[in-house]
Formats: C-alpha cells, structure tokens, sequence
C-alpha cells in the first residue's frame, strides 16, 4: 500500500467517522495532555471519552476494550482523588517510581490473564484478536492505576500498550483513533520527560529537608 492509498483510506474513514468518535478522540488527546502537565482536570476529560468509547468499542465486538472503559471511568475518580489528595497529610500526590520487582511481578501477571482472558474469549465470544486485546485490556487496567498514583514508570508501560493498540484498531477500520494512539505514543515520550524532571525535583527537596 501507497503512502496515497492510506492517506485516501483515512479520509474515507474520516467522512463515514460518527461524531461521537469524533467527540471522544478530542477529549481522549485533552486528558492525556493534562496528565502530561499532571493537571487533576485531565480527568474530567477522560471520564467523558471512556463513556464514549465504552459504546463504541462494543458496536466494533472489541468485547474487552469495551469493558476497559468501563473501568477507566471508576479509575477517573479514583485517580482525581489521588492527585488531589494521595500525598502524605492530605497534600497532592508526587511522582515516584517502582522498584523492579513490582514489574516483575506485575508484568508477569499481565501475561497470564491475558493468555486466560484470550482463551476463553476465542472459546466462547466472536471477539477480534482476542489474544492481543486482551493484553492491551489487562495492561492497560494496570497502568492506568499507574497513572492514577503517579507513578512514573507509566509511560513506559503505555508506549508499549499504545503500539499493539494501533494495530488493532487499523484492523478494524477506526482509522481515527489509531492515530489517536499514534499521538498518545509520540506524547508518552513528553510526559516521562516531564514526570521524570518533576521526579528529580522532588528527591532533590526530600534531600535537602533531611
């Protein structure tokens, strides 16, 4: 395929795209920008595109991702609350990291229910690529909780979730929000730069109030 025909295919895309998706696509690109400058508003924005997109993931059988919205919206409240509030004596909540274990740990287990969820979703339900959304569905539910503690390694987490997505959805013709993901990947890279800068800072005040 020409670099014309995707182009063409896109702009097909475009002009059969609902306005809902439309809607959705530009507060899924607000929450994420907010989040990168650590903004609590980004989750006003993110708990009304995952409403969206939890009715338009399931009109596309993305069973999984469907479901994964629902889940963003609880994670939105949870999350506003902890920036506001997750912090020691009630303070806003800081970046920080976690150590290698965790991940381990964590990654590990994003693997094994993903190969479980994968399994029965091919058994049981006509769900495209159930293997692949169920890893994006299930390392997504971590990461966002990530996200919502600020942790920094979050970004990491979602450049990889956000390539397998891409995949996924030009497959199922959402031309749009693959680049919405394609933009969510190039502003990852910004948000760990900033999260990590605020990070160092952090340490350098905790060091110096010691």
């Amino acid at each position: 395929m020409t670099v014309e025909d995707a182009a063409q295919q896109i702009a097909n895309a475009w002009a059969q795209m609902s306005g809902w998706e439309i809607v959705a696509v530009i507060l899924a690109i607000a929450y994420l920008v907010l989040a990168v400058r650590q903004n609590p508003l980004c989750w006003y924005a993110g708990f009304a595109s995952t409403a969206i997109y939890t009715v338009l993931f399931w009109n596309v059988q993305l069973l999984m991702e469907s479901g994964l919205n629902i889940y963003y919206m609880a994670m939105a409240v949870y999350g506003w609350w902890q920036w506001r509030h997750g912090g020691q004596n009630d303070t806003p909540l800081p970046v920080h990291t976690w150590r290698w274990r965790q991940h381990a740990l964590v990654l590990s287990g994003i693997v094994l229910i993903s190969a479980a969820s994968g399994s029965l979703l091919t058994q049981f339900t006509h769900a495209a690529w159930p293997y692949l959304d169920s890893f994006t569905t299930w390392a997504a539910v971590v990461t966002t909780f990530m996200v919502a503690r600020k942790v920094l390694e979050n970004w990491a987490y979602w450049m990889v979730i956000n390539s397998t997505s891409i995949f996924i959805f030009i497959d199922r013709g959402m031309y749009l929000t693959a680049l919405l993901l394609l933009s969510y990947l190039i502003i990852s890279i910004f948000g760990w730069i900033s999260w990590y800068r605020d990070y160092q800072n952090h340490q350098q005040e905790q060091a110096s109030a010691r």
